[in-house]
Order: C-alpha cells, then sequence, then structure tokens
C-alpha cells in the first residue's frame, strides 16, 4: 500500500510538471493558433536565470528565499524572451504557418547553441531547500516534499489561467480577438498588443516550469528545456490542442502512467507507455490535433 501511495504521488507531482511546461504551450496555440517549437527554450531561459540569480545572491541568504526571489526574476526573463519573440519573430508570420514552424524550430536550436557556447553543456548543481529535499509521512509512505509543491502551483496555475480568461476583460479581449480580429480592431482594441500579452504570458509560465524542473532534476542543462517540450507536446496532443483543462488532466494521466510503468513494469518502460497512450489516443481520437476549447 505504501508502495503505491508513493508511486501515484510522485505521478502527480511528475504530471503537475508537465502541466506546468505544457500550459503556456497550450494557451499559445489555443488562443493564437501559433505552435510555439521554442516554449523549450522558454523553460531553458527561466531555469538559467534562476541558476544565475541564486548563484549571484548572499550565500547567507537562506535557501528558500533565495529560490523565490530567483524565481521572480526567472518568471520576467520569460515573459521579456516571450515578448521579444512574438514582436521580432512571430508577429510578421502569423498567417504563415510553416514559416512559423520553420522560425521557431531556428530559435530553439540557436537558444541551445547559444546557451552551450556559454556556459558549456555540462550540467550545473541547483542548490535546493531542504524543506523541498525532505520527505513526509502519509498511509505509511515517506512521500517527497516537493512533488506537493509542485501539485500546488500547477493547481494555483490552472485557477489563474481560467480566471483571466474567463473573469476578466483581457480575457474576453483575447477570445474575441481568435474569433474575429477585424471587428475587435475596429473598436479601437490592439489585437496585437493584446497577442503580445499572451505570448509573454507564456514565456513566464515556461519560465516558471523551467525552475521548478531543475528543483526536480537538481541541476539546470541546455537540453533540458528541450527534453521537458517532448512530455508538454505530448500532453498537449493527449489532452486536445489547445484545451487548458485538457492540458491538465492529459499532463496528470501521463505523469501516473510514467511513473507506474517505471515502477512495476521496468525502469524505461515508462517512456515507452507515454508514446503507446499517445498512439492509442490519436487512433481512437484523432480530433485531438484539430484543436480544442480551452
Amino acid at each position: 500500500m505504501s508502495d503505491l501511495v508513493l508511486v501515484l504521488v510522485t505521478g502527480l507531482g511528475l504530471g503537475a510538471l508537465y502541466f506546468l511546461a505544457a500550459s503556456g504551450l497550450s494557451l499559445v496555440y489555443g488562443l493564437m493558433g501559433v505552435l510555439n517549437f521554442a516554449h523549450g527554450s522558454f523553460m531553458t531561459a527561466g531555469a538559467y536565470a534562476a541558476w544565475l540569480t541564486m548563484d549571484a545572491l548572499p550565500g547567507s541568504m537562506a535557501v528558500g528565499l533565495r529560490l523565490l526571489v530567483a524565481a521572480v526574476v526567472a518568471v520576467l526573463v520569460g515573459a521579456a524572451v516571450g515578448v521579444l519573440a512574438e514582436a521580432v519573430l512571430i508577429r510578421p508570420l502569423y498567417r504563415h504557418h510553416i514559416q512559423q514552424v520553420l522560425v521557431t524550430v531556428g530559435l530553439s536550436l540557436a537558444s541551445v547553441a547559444a546557451v552551450q557556447g556559454i556556459w558549456g553543456s555540462d550540467p550545473h548543481p541547483v542548490a535546493k531547500p531542504a524543506l523541498l529535499a525532505g520527505t513526509v509521512e502519509v498511509l505509511g509512505a515517506r512521500l517527497p516534499v516537493d512533488r506537493f509543491l509542485y501539485l500546488a502551483v500547477a493547481l494555483a496555475l490552472y485557477g489563474g489561467l481560467l480566471a483571466l480568461l474567463e473573469r476578466t476583460r483581457l480575457g474576453l479581449v483575447i477570445r474575441a480577438g481568435v474569433e474575429n480580429r477585424t471587428m475587435v480592431q475596429a473598436l479601437g482594441i490592439d489585437v496585437r498588443r493584446t497577442f503580445t500579452v499572451v505570448f509573454g504570458l507564456g514565456g513566464a509560465v515556461a519560465a516558471l516550469a523551467g525552475v521548478l524542473y531543475s528543483q526536480y532534476a537538481g541541476t539546470v542543462s541546455p537540453l533540458q528545456g528541450g527534453s521537458l517540450l517532448i512530455y508538454a507536446f505530448i500532453v498537449v496532443v493527449i489532452g486536445g490542442m489547445g484545451s487548458l483543462t485538457g492540458t491538465a488532466v492529459a499532463a496528470m494521466a501521463v505523469g501516473l502512467v510514467q511513473q507506474l510503468a517505471n515502477y512495476y513494469a521496468a525502469s524505461g518502460i515508462g517512456d515507452l507507455s507515454v508514446v503507446l497512450l499517445l498512439a492509442l489516443v490519436l487512433l481512437l481520437r484523432p480530433s485531438s490535433l484539430k484543436g480544442a476549447a480551452a
């Protein structure tokens, strides 16, 4: 029983990280129709911004406080990178989807090369607060505390994004701009600025995912964002392209399937199980690739 509890909680914690990684991707695609292959670069930017910030802060400061400050800096950096990418690369190509893919793939490759050139290819250790490194006993199982943090942040993000899209004027403008951009512009609303805000929000969320994933892995590395992006795409496709709720459910399912397969079958089978789950969903519900409502 205790083993099952441990596997389930760690699976949900991993699913929470996948949701954090995929939510920005789903948001940008669902609202703007942009399939952003550079999303992993935003996660890498956040992870490295946090790592550099934590190293720059005084060693006398508590690790938890340094992590909090670093997370704020990382979110700001991610938002800035997202806004810059949208303004310079994406905005001229909104009606050219193939070019969007090529540009974002190029940005992803270039960013990895840039990070490797500046900080090297080797992973760098990241300081972890003692509280997050500890465990708590639940139903006889010793559960990592950090998994509960990932779940809490994912739940807060999910609720915040839904509230933003459904209960604020900005959300109304975003959804209206997607449905009928010409009409919204005729009302004197700058849709381009609104779409830039969406991309900046996607970059901020991605950066936060990068920070928390570096805490999960214990290191930062240039290829980390790309590795997480693969699971983010799987989650988005399984959940329905552009569906925030579907993304949340799919992220939890993927995390659980991966952990259960790794524990009860063999190490490494989890990745194969996730791919098989993706194939099954596409066979039974091919409309996942066509998009869904948030």
